[in-house]
């Protein structure tokens, strides 16, 4: 077994894609190919399924990775040491998060982070926010962001960055988009276009209107923030989306916010780590950077807010 099987089978685990891997290691596809075949025939196991033409891993696959895991920090950390040079990074850095993370937090992330370090691979994997926690105890990611309620984790590191506001919004002709006040009862027999069940931002949507009396909600429920907007903006129902999410439509007039304050919600954009991995100066570099990037966007929030500036 080599150390650049390890190696190849850790990328080929974070990017679930040989030809992906294969362009971060410098590597020609058939190289991967073989390295991963020749890993699997020592082991006596299957690491990797192909379903179709998703490469996922095998139960085997994910045990064995979690193992290699500490073995491959361990050597990473020990040729940080022996270069010891942080003002010309290199290796390969893992990140995930979900959709709306991905699309309205991180890009102004990756820019700052790619600007400073050119010399580091980033791989980005979206992931739903429901299985987000489990790709960093499988170490198939390095960092994760998060969009959930304060997260508490005996086994990972969570640093809350930013609240996120959610609210209901409705096209401009839709009948509750006219009043200036909304009663409960105004919702009834209203269809609500939604995340699916078992994200966390719709689990506490349902808690808090069953908390209010209603129990007997019509749903339209999608995977994608962009059909959520398209569906309310077609007059089908009232989305319920973060507002980073709609800040264009509502300026071009396509959507309304509606004049209803969800109780009890609170959601955070959070970034995460396994606490027992060894945070290179790579990672070190990207948390700081995501740090000083949502703490800005913040601060232009406030700064909006505040007349007197």
């Amino acid at each position: 077994m080599e150390l650049r099987q390890l190696n190849t089978f850790r990328t080929v685990a974070s990017t679930l894609n040989f030809s992906r891997a294969a362009e971060v290691l410098n590597y020609v596809p058939s190289n991967v190919t073989m390295q991963i075949k020749a890993l699997e025939d020592e082991l006596g196991v299957r690491l990797f399924d192909r379903l179709g033409k998703q490469l996922v891993l095998t139960t085997a696959g994910k045990r064995f990775l979690t193992h290699i895991q500490g073995v491959l920090n361990q050597l990473d950390e020990a040729r940080s040491v022996v270069h010891d040079n942080e003002h010309h990074l290199s290796g390969t850095l893992t990140i995930s998060a979900n959709e709306v993370i991905c699309a309205y937090r991180l890009p102004a992330v990756f820019q700052l982070y790619r600007s400073r370090n050119p010399g580091v691979r980033l791989i980005f994997r979206s992931v739903p926010n429901q299985e987000l926690k489990q790709t960093l105890f499988e170490g198939t990611a390095d960092v994760v962001f998060m969009l959930d309620e304060p997260i508490r984790s005996s086994g990972l590191a969570v640093e809350p960055l930013q609240e996120e506001t959610f609210r209901l919004f409705a096209a401009p002709d839709h009948p509750l988009a006219k009043r200036s006040v909304l009663q409960l009862e105004d919702f009834h027999g209203e269809v609500f276009l939604t995340n699916e069940k078992g994200c966390p931002y719709r689990t506490m949507f349902d808690r808090s209107f069953e908390k209010e009396g209603i129990d007997s909600i019509t749903y339209l429920e999608f995977q994608s923030a962009e059909a959520i907007k398209q569906c309310a903006i077609s007059g089908i129902g009232i989305a319920f989306l973060p507002e980073i999410t709609t800040e264009a439509e509502v300026e071009r007039g396509e959507l309304v916010p509606l004049p209803w304050q969800i109780p009890d919600l609170h959601v955070y954009t959070q970034m995460s780590w396994h606490k027992d991995k060894w945070l290179s100066p790579i990672i070190l570099s990207f948390i700081e950077a995501a740090r000083e990037v949502i703490a800005s966007v913040e601060e232009d929030k406030n700064r909006i807010r505040d007349p007197r500036d």
